[in-house]
């Protein structure tokens, strides 16, 4: 028996016959996330792959995609149809010599996240696919903007402090940062008895160096595992975590870091723990993506390479 219309929201679309080229731009703006990047992946300029969305949109009666400010947001329809014509789609452009893989070999992924954390576990870990032919193109930043720029299109994947909320972003747990104490031996040989027997207010003698000045590390620290407020002042802000610690191991104060960042520093003995706890803070990586099946094939192969277990983890122990 056959579906009515009402059955199938992509029927009127599917009954309508459109024309391939704007099936394959749909299916570019869907993969991409953005008009602009979208248009970049095919060579064509925004206000042609503009009109052939819009003249998609005519032919199913619905919108396709939200524009947003920065991107573009599927709609439940475009996810059905994507669904329904991506397989055929890469199948027709694999046989007359379009597969993507083909077409662009040396297409670049475009990675972002904290400069620490990839600096030290991600792109160690991503030499031997760059040995191997793969292009990467690397940014650092914080989260939210990395994320606003990751619905626009700018970037393939993005390493997030946090999951992000909402359906307009895939994520996938990829590593936990644990967070220690540390100090260089000049400051622990002084403090860390005191630090035992009175607390944390044994540190208020103690410069503290900071990555941001609200503190946002030391004060989940203090609340984490001292519960209580912080209430020291940073003597010294740097906005980059290795600026911190190579401070901290010159002996400029005390900082709470991550453990990874300082495994070297703790081999050699240049940083000591000035507290010992088993309940450290820990906060759990992203690895974020857009939905869809990416564009460029690459972008899978990083993706897939960086979700298995390996130095790009970072084991927190020390």
């Amino acid at each position: 028996m056959g579906h009515k219309d009402g059955d199938d929201p992509a029927a009127p679309l599917l009954a309508a016959q459109p024309d391939l080229n704007l099936l394959r731009t749909f299916l570019a703006v869907y993969r991409s996330g953005s008009f602009t990047a979208a248009a970049a992946l095919l060579g064509l300029s925004q206000p042609t792959v503009t009109t052939q969305i819009r003249n998609l949109e005519r032919t199913t009666g619905q919108a396709l995609f939200e524009r947003l400010p920065r991107g573009a947001t599927p709609t439940p329809l475009a996810h059905d149809l994507a669904a329904r014509v991506a397989a055929p789609l890469d199948a027709l452009a694999a046989a007359t010599g379009c597969d993507p893989e083909v077409l662009a070999p040396t297409a670049p992924v475009h990675l972002a996240g904290p400069a620490e954390y990839l600096s030290t576990c991600v792109l160690p870990s991503l030499a031997p696919l760059i040995a191997d032919g793969l292009y990467l193109r690397v940014t650092t930043g914080l989260t939210d903007p990395l994320l606003d720029e990751l619905r626009a299109g700018r970037y393939d994947l993005v390493i997030s402090t946090a999951r992000p909320r909402g359906r307009t972003l895939l994520s996938e747990p990829l590593a936990d940062e644990e967070f220690a104490l540390v100090a260089a031996p000049v400051w622990a040989d002084r403090v860390r008895d005191r630090l035992a027997d009175e607390g944390p207010s044994a540190l208020h003698e103690v410069p503290l160096v900071s990555y941001a000045e609200d503190l946002p590390i030391v004060r989940r620290y203090w609340r984490h595992v001292f519960g209580r407020r912080l209430t020291c002042r940073a003597t010294l802000t740097i906005p980059d975590l290795r600026g911190v610690l190579s401070a901290v191991k010159a002996g400029a104060g005390f900082s709470v870091l991550p453990t990874y960042l300082c495994a070297d520093a703790f081999a050699t003995g240049a940083l000591v723990l000035l507290h010992e706890t088993d309940d450290p803070p820990i906060n759990t990586a992203h690895l974020v993506q857009r939905p869809g099946i990416p564009y460029n094939p690459h972008v899978t192969r990083v993706r897939d390479h960086l979700l298995k277990p390996g130095p790009h983890t970072c084991d927190p122990g020390v």
